[in-house]
């Protein structure tokens, strides 16, 4: 609800104080913003109880979710929610995880004090001494495990050696694993050159950095120095971001290689308690150091000194549904707020960062070439038409299957694989067939739900849809004219592995997907076992492009180059470039150079070709050229008005009437930037049995943008059912 309710207490409360409220017959938990404003009321309700002492969400935190809720056109209590622990917002939910400790508190330094103390009491003695051996402390449970009995336990308390006491349990998932050591090398000068800045800007007043480092340049040694002096010169506090799940274990280590124990982990393969043991550990000022992916940014570290946002051109860094935030957004201005230092690290950054130190907003640095003088990988592209026209002249297959490898980049994973390197193939579609269609009379099988195709998955046996995950059993026969003659077409991560895995018996295969890495710690396990060379091939999405460190992958293989290329987005051109540089960059950063094989039928296109000399600068530049007419972002801003319904003529309503509402806002509030396009209908036009249309509002002013879209959610809100509105500032899709 965007708005707040008034109660009565009996004493002064803390902005960002949790309390129990009584709300209709419910009591529910809320955040105390401070004395109301309103008149007061003849009937105003009493506050059940106070549920803490300190504040969960402090001054910065509350300035920052009040940012975020007025810039992203959210209620408060939603961003609070998103900000803070799930079991924040259960009353009694946010209990510690306690265990029953026996902790010696008398020193008995002589034998002969032993003796007169305990006597013929032998168990009693031996007790003290495995705890004295434990440090002081062991949990009870442990005991039994040694056979001291309850009455062994009970003596040493009434003897007055040791109390019985309730000890809190950190639930830290990264606890067991050993930090890697190993030698640090010396920084190279464009570390140390980039690094002044930094430091200098630590040890002042901030400010935001765009990092742009080749993959391999050492931008993770960068931040890691940043953080030295911030937390251990400065006794400050600092978050690091990552945009995916996968790359949380090695971050992780490379971080607590240096910092220890003064690192929280933050994310959602982690149980709540663990998240919330974390985010204690954080407020109390224990842990420092906060990494994580996208909510992270909310992390209540205390003196925050900096952020880094790595690979920061990530979209997954923006959140999809209430509150639509955008980390590295959220990062900048939380940063400015406390006057700290702000790292936006990619080897490929988003166009927006890219043309903000163009404009003087952000300082640029770089890293031009890789650690050690190793050489970039070369690239070369194989043209998939003119394969396919070859082995047709050779009479060779050219169906599906036999073009997944190429001949050259066949040839390339033997070579390989012979001098016992490794491979990683990427291909960013997962399942085995993107669908299923009647070789008779052409009828493809689509979602019930929704207007798009169901994707095999020949693991499962299931049509599946990625949208409503909906699911059935793949068909024997076609549903509209009986024929049993049935093409399973399109490609997907399963197939490849199939191919791979017959193409190259003797090889160990991993495939690195959605599918694959559900499961808790799936992610690790499968790189830990890469890191180990008990993997000669690794497959996969997106998931497998970035930020992996293997220094004995050789050899990188792009399927098909052509998947997202041509998607009705303005940015999917920036998000393939992206792709391939990034995959790229895991070959040859060891001692052994690396190839690039990138198979493609669109071998001309601006996007592949400029991934091919690893050319950011050129690329960037056409495409905001490219973006300047008609205007998009980087040159304006944007925001996506979204109407959905489950009924197909009132959501076409709905939208033309919301978007006559919008233009009449425009004109009241003469904001002449203002640009209307639409409505239409969503490139996908029903998901989840909702049918979807849009319209833009386009301004080169965010301040008239946020006025027209303040004035849109105030007045007309998220819709009334079964219609629902939704605006998306700032969108980094239109689909």
């Amino acid at each position: 609800m965007p708005r707040t309710f008034t109660y009565a207490v009996d004493r002064t409360l803390e902005p960002g104080t949790r309390v129990e409220v009584p709300f209709g017959p419910r009591r529910l938990v809320g955040w105390v913003l401070g004395p109301s404003d309103q008149p007061e009321a003849t009937e105003i309700r009493t506050v059940h109880r106070v549920l803490e002492e300190t504040p969960s969400a402090d001054g910065e935190l509350l300035r920052l979710a009040r940012w975020v809720a007025d810039y992203y056109l959210s209620s408060l209590g939603m961003v609070l929610r998103t900000a803070l622990p799930n079991p924040m917002a259960v009353a009694g939910a946010d209990r510690v995880r306690t265990r029953r400790v026996l902790r010696l508190t008398r020193d008995l330094p002589t034998l002969t004090l032993r003796d007169e103390l305990f006597g013929n009491a032998t168990r009693q003695r031996e007790c003290y001494e495995f705890v004295e051996a434990a440090g002081g402390a062991a949990a009870l449970a442990s005991l039994t495990e040694q056979r001291f009995s309850r009455s062994v336990v009970r003596g040493l308390v009434d003897r007055g050696v040791a109390d019985v006491v309730d000890e809190e349990v950190e639930r830290d998932p990264f606890a067991g694993m050993p930090a890697s050591e190993g030698v640090r090398p010396a920084l190279t000068p464009g570390q140390e050159h980039v690094l002044a800045p930094l430091l200098s800007a630590a040890r002042g007043a901030g400010g935001t950095f765009l990092l742009r480092g080749v993959t391999g340049s050492g931008k993770t040694r960068v931040y890691i120095e940043l953080l030295d002096e911030l937390v251990r010169n400065q006794g400050r506090g600092a978050i690091v971001l990552v945009p995916e799940i996968a790359l949380t274990p090695q971050t992780v280590d490379r971080f607590r290689a240096r910092f220890g124990d003064d690192v929280a982990v933050l994310h959602s393969a982690l149980s709540e308690g663990e998240r919330y043991d974390a985010w204690r550990m954080l407020r109390a000022g224990t842990r420092r150091i906060a990494v994580g992916a996208r909510s992270a940014v909310f992390a209540p570290v205390r003196n925050l000194g900096g952020i880094v946002v790595d690979e920061e051109h990530e979209s997954s860094y923006k959140q999809g549904e209430a509150p639509r935030y955008h980390a590295r957004e959220v990062a900048i201005m939380r940063a400015r707020m406390a006057g700290a230092v702000c790292v936006l690290g990619s080897a490929t950054p988003a166009l927006e960062s890219w043309a903000n130190t163009r404009r003087g907003k952000y300082t640029l640095l770089e890293l031009p070439a890789r650690v050690e003088g190793r050489p970039l990988p070369d690239v070369e592209v194989v043209d998939l038409r003119t394969e396919r026209a070859s082995r047709e002249e050779r009479g060779a297959t050219t169906d599906q299957g036999a073009l997944v490898l190429s001949d050259r980049l066949r040839d390339a994973v033997h070579e390989r694989l012979d001098r016992q390197e490794q491979v990683i193939l990427l291909l960013n579609r997962r399942g085995y067939a993107s669908f299923v269609q009647c070789r008779a009379c052409g009828h493809v099988w689509q979602c019930g739900r929704c207007n798009v195709s169901l994707t095999y998955h020949r693991t499962r046996r299931r049509l599946i849809c990625h949208y409503c995950f909906h699911d059935e059993a793949p068909p024997r026969q076609c549903s509209q004219c009986g024929e049993e003659n049935l093409s399973f077409r399109g490609l997907g991560t399963e197939q490849v592995e199939r191919i791979v895995t017959e193409t190259f018996p003797a090889a160990s295969v991993a495939r690195m997907d959605v599918d694959t890495t559900s499961g808790r710690w799936a992610h690790h396990q499968i790189l830990d076992r890469v890191g180990r060379r008990e993997i000669d091939i690794l497959l996969g999405t997106q998931m497998i492009a970035k930020g992996l460190d293997f220094h004995h992958v050789t050899l990188v293989g792009v399927i098909n180059a052509d998947v997202g290329l041509n998607l009705p987005d303005f940015r999917a051109s920036e998000r393939t470039f992206q792709l391939l540089t990034q995959v790229a960059g895991r070959a040859g950063r060891g001692d052994w150079p690396g190839q690039v094989i990138i198979q493609t039928s669109l071998p001309h296109n601006l996007a592949i070709r400029a991934a091919l000399s690893h050319d950011y600068v050129t690329y960037a530049d056409h495409e905001l050229q490219q973006r300047a007419d008609p205007p998009y972002p980087p040159h304006n801003r944007l925001a996506n008005v979204v109407v959905s319904s489950t009924d197909e003529l009132k959501v076409q309503e709905s939208a033309e009437e919301l978007a006559a509402a919008a233009a009449a806002i425009v004109r009241r509030l003469q904001t002449s930037q203002i640009q209307l396009l639409g409505p239409a209908p969503c490139a996908i036009d029903r998901i989840r049995e909702r049918w979807r249309w849009h319209f833009l509002l386009r301004s080169p002013s965010a301040q008239q943008l946020g006025a027209v879209c303040r004035t849109l959610h105030h007045e007309y809100g998220t819709g009334k059912p079964p219609t629902r509105i939704i605006i998306d500032r700032d969108p980094v899709a239109l689909l």
